[in-house]
């Protein structure tokens, strides 16, 4: 089944870290990564989907954290 994620966070390095980490348990970047200002904090907010082709079927017993 594929699995798809979408990471989001400051425009900052931990959120590159989070996201270097899932390329480095085997998902992909899947299309163009957004940006978003967030008035309330005054700062960008990243976006990126990721997506991942995994053995099985889908059920409400899939944790997408264990990937």
């Amino acid at each position: 089944m594929k699995l798809y994620r979408y990471l989001t966070g400051p425009d900052d390095a931990a959120f590159c870290k989070r996201v270097s980490t899932a390329l480095n348990k085997g998902w992909q970047l899947h299309g163009a990564p957004t940006l978003t200002f967030d008035t309330v904090q005054g700062r960008v907010i990243c976006g990126q989907a990721i997506v991942k082709e995994v053995e099985g079927e889908w059920s409400d017993d899939v944790v997408l954290s264990e990937h």
